[in-house]
């Protein structure tokens, strides 16, 4: 069965996207911590970061880096940090996280967003992204 983000990248589910190639697929987390919170997923689904190739895993990374500067560029914040956990989705996935303080790196701190807000955010970002 497809993992909501496959669906997501399938257009199934609907989302914010930031940024997308043959590989890798980048949109707002709708729960996020703080603004501009973003997941970067493979579009090959599979469940644990490691069982990547090398090159996969290091693809991943850059693809990841361009986002994380994308938004560094968009979204005001100190910096932009990045966690790999991946038990709550069975789907590799970076959670690019523009912080302000410690909290924001708290996954049970959540910031309430508009869909207007979503929209201006992921396009913004997108904007700012260089391939």
């Amino acid at each position: 069965m497809a993992s909501i983000f496959t669906k997501i990248i399938q257009g199934d589910i609907p989302s914010y996207k930031v940024a997308e190639n043959d590989l890798y697929f980048a949109f707002l987390d709708i729960s996020p911590n703080s603004k501009g919170h973003t997941l970067v997923v493979p579009k090959k689904e599979d469940n644990r970061l490691f069982h990547l190739s090398e090159d996969e895993y290091l693809n991943l990374m850059r693809f990841s880096y361009k986002v994380a500067k994308a938004i560094e560029r968009a979204v005001p914040c100190e910096r932009v940090g990045m966690s790999v956990i991946g038990l709550e989705v069975p789907h590799i996935h970076v959670h690019l996280i523009p912080l302000h303080t410690m909290d924001d790196a708290n996954f049970s701190k959540k910031e309430e967003l508009t869909p207007e807000l979503f929209k201006e955010i992921a396009s913004e970002i997108s904007r700012n992204m260089v391939y």
